[in-house]
């Protein structure tokens, strides 16, 4: 695993989430987004690694679709107990 070159950011507050799930789960980005465009939303490489640096926002769709790909909801990826 590389180390994250940059710091983390201040646009989003699931990308922390969103890797811990998708890691939990031995899914690669590449995987995710495979199974994002299957449920709708075309995702780039670049803006997926951007969304988890919270440096990108999150649409409410895209949202929705990350809780049921990684089998968590949307509460556990808004930090929600």
């Amino acid at each position: 695993m590389k180390p994250r070159k940059l710091a983390l950011g201040t646009r989003n507050i699931i990308g922390v989430r969103v890797t811990e799930a998708r890691k939990a789960q031995g899914m690669k980005q590449v995987e995710l987004l495979a199974k994002l465009q299957l449920a709708g939303i075309d995702m780039s490489v670049p803006a997926l690694s951007l969304l988890e640096g919270q440096k990108r926002p999150v649409s409410d769709i895209e949202l929705n679709a990350l809780a049921d790909i990684l089998h968590v909801s949307v509460d556990w990826l808004l930090g929600r107990k």
